[in-house]
């Protein structure tokens, strides 16, 4: 790499926070995995005069979206910088098996994902960059690329097949919104991660039945159902939550004042986006969470209670009933308690506001993946191509099966080597396979077990298939928005939840102190943050 881009790189390093995709332990595991080795065996050779072997057969490993295996002819290694907990990445079977499908031996350099981010600035600042990598921020893959750093990959679209199926004839608005001004895409998307459902209200299914309260439709319902268990069980606090200032977020989407974008929410009626604390919906949000509060039914800890504590409540039989969270706790709290209290219910519950809607969740996400211009960059762009097909889906989060997993009775997968694993989950395949590293897959299959739903987080995935708001647009912003949205988000989330407290807290705030909070909000930026949006949005519209 120039050393002209040494000094941009260490640049970068400090301007924005590295994007990390999944949580982990502590544990700092391998540090540097792998070794340069080539394959053992070459897929074939383009001497003259020598006999090549047999091409594979091109449904062996199925679909692969017309990308022909192998990649190469010859022993190519790759390197890539992945996250993970476990250890000896490069001897499981996902490595081995990626190798025997593609020609290319991945060496997967991988760090913890506590230390993955410290580790990612010292390789930036040094120039030395990994042929894959990933957990930049789309502007900083952008501007790295527009130096030279990264291979632009619009210029090899049609050598990449399944990137040119899903993010050109299929969703075309990818190029648009992540590319640079010059119209160069450099980052590699995530397609299919996301749940349909994967938070909500929660509720105690039991304590309602028994004391015969039937589950909300609408707001006043969830109000009435709150009141009736504070006078059944006087000392609760029927509404709890851990999500401390997150909460004015989560309860936002019900009043259709936030979005992926929060504290900017885009107005699907209006076509503009807004702030979402000065909105009038918004204070009607506060009103209500003011009226829960000072009639007792919004436990007064809701900004402060830990994971511990609020746990401790929703597991108690006359605590707290209601609650916002994943939908993994339907299932975890229950096999925590089940033993003392073997009635415990906990279910996925309808939305709270005028809405009645939740979020959204994009079938497109980016994990920052971009690929280094040098003089591996092409079998790079090939490799991750491979990654996107169903059968490099299929590798990376499932596995091959008859090799290492299979279907049960019910047509769930399942993995005969992990048969006296309790809960098979996607920790458990990272660590005897490979699988589900993070930074090594671009496509997930959703056969996978990360979509093998138990029956309650099933029942929240069929109930709000048709209650959903629309993704918000993707904006691509000029430097000059960038500036003005990194100068004042941070100040006007932050004095918009202080606000949003006092406001609940404060028994006098009412229409005085909302007016003034409206102007505190203009002189911190509003106008300039919210114009920002809206100029975006229309060159995204006349595009």
């Amino acid at each position: 790499m120039s050393r002209k881009l040494v000094p941009l790189l260490l640049a970068l390093t400090l301007i924005v926070g590295i994007l990390a995709a999944c949580s982990g332990g502590n544990n700092d595991g391998n540090k540097n995995g792998g070794t340069n080795e080539p394959p053992k065996q070459s897929t074939g050779n383009n001497n003259p005069g020598e006999t090549k072997e047999p091409e594979a057969d091109p449904n062996k490993y199925g679909d692969t979206g017309g990308l022909k295996l192998p990649i190469v002819d010859k022993p190519t290694t790759i390197s890539m910088y992945v996250a993970s907990d476990a250890q000896d990445l490069n001897e499981k079977w996902v490595a081995k098996e990626l190798e025997e499908r593609t020609g290319i031996k991945v060496d997967f350099q991988f760090f913890s994902t506590a230390t993955y981010k410290d580790k990612m600035k010292v390789t930036l600042a040094s120039g030395k960059l990994p042929d894959i990598i990933h957990g930049l921020t789309v502007p900083e893959i952008n501007e790295m690329g527009g130096a030279g750093a990264f291979v632009a990959i619009n210029d090899y679209i049609d050598e990449l097949p399944n990137f040119k199926k899903l993010y050109v004839e299929e969703n075309g608005w990818v190029m648009k919104s992540y590319s640079d001004d010059e119209g160069k895409m450099y980052t590699w998307p995530i397609y299919g991660l996301n749940r349909e459902v994967n938070h909500g209200f929660l509720y105690r299914k039991d304590i309602f039945d028994k004391n015969n309260i039937p589950m909300w439709t609408n707001t006043e319902e969830f109000y009435q159902a709150l009141k009736q268990l504070k006078e059944i069980y006087p000392d609760s606090f029927p509404f709890a939550s851990k999500t401390k200032e997150f909460i004015f977020r989560d309860w936002g989407y019900g009043w259709g004042v936030t979005g992926d974008n929060y504290p900017m929410n885009f107005d699907e009626a209006a076509h503009q986006w807004e702030y979402s604390f000065t909105q009038p919906e918004y204070r009607e949000m506060l009103d209500f969470m003011k009226k829960l509060y000072q009639e007792g039914l919004l436990d007064p800890e809701f900004l402060t209670d830990t994971s511990a504590s609020w746990s401790a409540k929703m597991t108690a039989n006359d605590k707290a009933f209601v609650t916002f969270d994943w939908i993994g706790r339907l299932d975890l709290f229950y096999n925590q308690i089940k033993e003392q209290s073997p009635d415990y219910n906990l279910r996925y519950a309808n939305p709270v506001g005028p809405e009645n809607t939740i979020r959204s969740l994009p079938q497109i996400t980016m994990f920052g993946h971009a690929v280094a211009n040098n003089k591996n960059k092409e079998v790079a762009l090939k490799l991750l191509d491979y990654l996107t097909s169903p059968s490099g889906a299929e590798l990376m989060t499932m596995g091959e099966q008859g090799d290492n997993y299979e279907f049960d009775a019910n047509g769930k997968v399942s993995y005969p080597e992990l048969k006296d694993v309790e809960l098979i989950e996607i920790k458990a395949l990272e660590e005897k396979y490979g699988m589900w590293v993070q930074g090594a897959y671009v496509r997930t299959d959703h056969r996978s077990v990360y979509y093998n739903f138990t029956e309650k987080e099933q029942e929240a995935q069929d109930m709000m298939k048709d209650m959903k708001q629309p993704l918000d647009p993707v904006l691509k912003f000029t430097d000059e928005e960038n500036s003005t949205i990194a100068d004042v988000t941070t100040e006007l989330l932050k004095a918009g939840e202080e606000f949003s407290s006092k406001y609940i807290f404060t028994a006098s705030y009412g229409d005085k102190e909302w007016e003034e909070w409206k102007a505190k909000a203009k002189s911190l930026g509003e106008d300039d943050y919210v114009g920002a949006y809206n100029d975006a949005q229309a060159r995204f519209d006349s595009e």
